[in-house]
């Protein structure tokens, strides 16, 4: 499973984050009144930026995007082959850093400022990503995802608190209102696109399928709190998925967005609130 898992991941990822995308868009839809569009027409976009002639506004900006998409290819690799969480939040770290590097390369007002909100989305939810993997080592003594998908019992019972954190900065990530600031996958951004604003073409379609593959991978923390040591698990974990990707949608609709002082803020004193207590209520245990 440590080999097939990971070229699971590289083949069918895209095609879950697109549905993914899709779903996304048609819930939203519901939710607003309208009939939205098809459930596979992010594939129809993906394909068509693929169609377009790209414009490229630096020379390097082709570079920075493909990094930003092998980092994060290789962070889902590492993750669904069993191996230490640390590194793939590492690999994903530098990816990120890649895509806001892109985002400053292109001299655009637009982008440098979608760029430098990009910089403080990750101060915000790196921090409880990072105690989030602190607390999965301290349950099962492992940082290797295939030590805690072996836990006896779920990693819930034990991280009810973390799990509620997680479940407020994975708003940030998945860059859903009100914490949308770099970006949006939806209509509703003053800056237009953001950080991707000069991305254009095979450039943007490459971003667009890497934030399919990331959507995957940080659903698979998910997965992580729900799925143990029984044969039903895995089907407990994949609902478990669903039902808190819905619940970012009904978020992402029901909320204005915030200012990035907000964003910051809050995110920092969930983190300090529900990780410390956490871990300290663990430690006391132990």
């Amino acid at each position: 499973m440590r080999i097939i898992a990971p070229i699971l991941f590289v083949i069918f990822a895209p095609f879950i984050g697109g549905l993914l995308s899709g779903a996304d868009r048609r819930i939203s839809a519901r939710m607003q009144g309208r009939h939205g569009p098809p459930l596979i027409q992010p594939f129809y976009d993906v394909a068509k930026l693929f169609q377009k002639e790209g414009t490229l506004v630096s020379k390097y900006q082709n570079f920075y995007v493909i990094c930003f998409f092998i980092f994060v290819l290789l962070t889902g690799i590492i993750f669904f082959a069993g191996g230490n969480i640390l590194l793939a939040i590492f690999a994903l770290t530098v990816a990120d850093i890649f895509f806001v590097i892109g985002g400053y390369s292109s001299r655009s007002p637009y982008s440098m400022m979608g760029a430098e909100r990009e910089l403080i989305q990750m101060m915000s939810f790196e921090p409880m990503i990072l105690l989030t993997a602190i607390g999965f080592y301290k349950v099962s003594s492992s940082f290797f995802t295939a030590d805690i998908l072996a836990s006896p019992k779920p990693l819930i019972l034990y991280l009810p608190l973390i799990f509620v954190g997680f479940l407020y900065v994975l708003i940030i990530k998945l860059r859903k209102s009100p914490f949308d600031l770099s970006t949006s996958h939806h209509a509703h951004q003053e800056l237009v696109k953001g950080i991707t604003t000069e991305f254009t073409g095979k450039t943007l379609a490459l971003v667009e399928i890497a934030h399919w593959y990331e959507n995957v991978y940080i659903l698979g923390f998910v997965y992580l709190f729900f799925a143990f040591a029984i044969p039903v698990s895995p089907l407990i974990g994949i609902a478990a998925c669903l039902a808190v990707y819905f619940l970012e949608i009904l978020i992402d609709n029901s909320f204005a967005r915030v200012k990035w002082q907000m964003t910051l803020g809050s995110a920092w004193a969930v983190t300090i609130v529900l990780a410390a207590i956490n871990l300290i209520v663990l430690y006391s245990l132990k």
